[in-house]
């Protein structure tokens, strides 16, 4: 029989108890510890790694969303409905810019906000942000000692990018830095994304176009450029008003695709079942209103063409277009100097514009000077000079013959032509190669062929021409102006020989419009009608060589299928 253990006393049980309570409760300690460490471990990396720059974009935005969704359940909420603001940065920097160094002004209050694009630390009490908005910058600086909230976790939570409010009070640092010193920051709208860093800017151009927002955040000059356009708008309708002109808007869509000769887009009307055209220019509603006893109309507004995207085009522009009642084209080119140079003097401070045509070389410059009056050149008598050959008479310009002519003088020439070689787009080739391309300060190119003008008014002294011009300026064209035909039985003609032409292959040529021939037969009095191209005038002033630069939204292939719709299946009807 094996020996009994010996029984333990009740006070070395006692004994025994308090030792093993004692070993549980320093592991649950120690094991509390560890947790806690890996616990602000975990937080000291999203942390840091939150703050710094060379994070993985992708890795960025899910700890960024982390946080952001732990605020929104913990509070306060990342996303609150209002923030009053007492001042903007412009007048804040404005009333407070001569303050004197390490001055302060405690007893004052305001309310500002913008977007932080820096953050600097000067210790656990100490954090500068500099914010920007209204294409300024103001400092924010944020000292402990002048707040009551929880300063570490609340300027934990906050990032670059991030949109704050701010109420405080204004001072200069010693430095002599303004800035507003904050008792309470508020957190607005947080940045998921890693904002791209100032000091290298966002120069990608694809970034850039399709994501103007990140654009105009990031490209301070970017914001000036179309402040400069909606000058140049504002200026405009003030022009024309003056002159007494009254503003109005047509149709965007119609049934016959005319006013310009363009291709048109095309687009479907479900409940009339029926195909119309998306406006390619608003002419012929403008002349059917001066038929109608409005002397004096302007428009500016939105075309669409259905053409190829380049450097100097995009599928939706801005034209302005103005249509007078007992003028020809002789006071439309009058207006057009006093309209131009006045415009460029009002946006830029004066006539001469440095513009450089390509990106990709900055050595190429155009020195341009607006001075009126502009130079004027007639097109056919320049084209003879430059080409060194004498053309037929113009009032055989409707002939094959003189098809044939300018067929020979194309491929003789080099100058490229892409079918339908018409005389109206061999003769535009010509020109654009031996006549646009000398045209740097403002040109007139006057007295164009009927063949190429199908609403011009014939020349009064020289049969088979128009009295029409176009303004170029640095080899583009940013004006097209002409005394307006008004005769019913010529228009019909001329808008037959176009829709022969489009029979012919010419996309861009214009059908026939018996709606608009109608209502001149009503009476279309004497008349000069004008367009200009607001985006590419723009470009000039802004020195901006690609079209897009001047388009908030410009029109962008898709990169990849993801971002092409998907194909939406009609509902069926009974």
């Amino acid at each position: 029989m094996a020996d009994e253990e010996p029984k333990l006393s009740k006070n070395a049980l006692k004994r025994n108890l308090k030792a093993e309570k004692k070993a549980k409760e320093k592991a649950e300690k120690q094991a509390t510890l560890v947790e806690a460490t890996e616990n602000a471990s975990t937080s000291s990396a999203k942390k840091s790694a939150l703050d710094s720059e060379n994070i993985d974009p992708n890795q960025y935005f899910a700890l960024r969303s982390q946080a952001i969704q732990a605020l929104k359940e913990t509070g306060p909420h990342p996303y609150p409905h209002k923030f009053a603001v007492t001042i903007s940065l412009t007048d804040f920097i404005e009333q407070f810019k001569d303050l004197k160094d390490s001055e302060q002004l405690p007893d004052l209050s305001f309310s500002l906000a913008g977007r932080i694009h820096a953050k600097r630390e000067s210790g656990s009490k100490l954090i500068f942000y500099d914010v920007r908005g209204e294409g300024v910058k103001i400092q924010v600086m944020c000292n402990a000692k002048f707040t009551d909230q929880n300063f570490e976790e609340l300027h934990s939570q906050i990032k670059r990018g991030d949109i704050i409010g701010i109420t405080g009070f204004p001072g200069k640092t010693k430095m002599g830095e303004l800035s507003i010193i904050p008792r309470q920051v508020q957190l607005l709208s947080p940045c998921l994304h890693m904002l791209p860093h100032l000091h290298f800017g966002l120069k990608d151009k694809e970034t850039r176009f399709r994501q103007r927002y990140l654009d105009l955040i990031i490209n301070g000059n970017v914001r000036d450029k179309f402040i400069l356009r909606a000058r140049l708008i504002t200026y405009l309708r003030r022009f024309m008003d003056e002159l007494g002109f009254l503003e109005v808007e047509t149709p965007m869509m119609n049934m016959i695709a005319g006013g310009a000769s363009a291709k048109p887009f095309v687009t479907h009307h479900n409940d009339l079942d029926m195909d119309l055209y998306m406006r390619v220019a608003p002419e012929l509603y403008h002349k059917m209103l001066i038929v109608g006893g409005i002397d004096r109309v302007y428009e500016v507004g939105r075309q669409f063409r259905n053409e190829g995207i380049d450097l100097t085009h995009n599928p939706e522009f801005t034209t302005c277009e103005f249509y007078m009642a007992y003028a020809d084209y002789n006071d439309l080119i009058n207006i057009t100097e006093q309209l131009v140079s006045g415009m460029v003097f009002e946006v830029t401070g004066g006539y001469n514009v440095t513009y450089h045509p390509n990106d990709d070389d900055p050595s190429q410059e155009f020195k341009v000077d607006f001075s009126p009056p502009f130079r004027k050149v007639k097109m056919i008598p320049e084209l003879e000079k430059q080409l060194n050959v004498t053309f037929p008479k113009p009032d055989t310009f409707h002939t094959e013959e003189f098809r044939q002519f300018l067929d020979d003088l194309c491929t003789k020439n080099n100058v490229d032509c892409s079918p339908p070689r018409t005389s109206s787009r061999l003769l535009d080739k010509l020109v654009g190669d031996y006549i646009e391309v000398n045209c740097i300060n403002p040109t007139f190119i006057m007295e164009h062929p009927q063949i190429m003008s199908p609403l011009a008014k014939w020349h009064r002294s020289i049969p088979g021409l128009t009295e029409r011009f176009e303004l170029f300026v640095c080899q583009k064209e940013i004006c097209n102006a002409y005394t307006e035909l008004n005769d019913p039985v010529v228009q019909r003609s001329t808008f037959e020989q176009q829709a022969k032409d489009k029979e012919a292959g010419d996309d861009e040529a214009q059908m026939v419009d018996e709606n608009f021939c109608t209502a001149l037969e009503y009476g279309l009095p004497p008349t000069g009608g004008w367009g200009m191209g607001i985006d590419r005038l723009t470009m000039f002033l802004t020195d901006s060589a690609n079209i897009k630069e001047v388009l908030f939204f410009p029109a962008m292939k898709p990169k990849d299928d993801k971002e092409r719709p998907a194909e939406v299946t009609p509902p069926q009807t009974k």
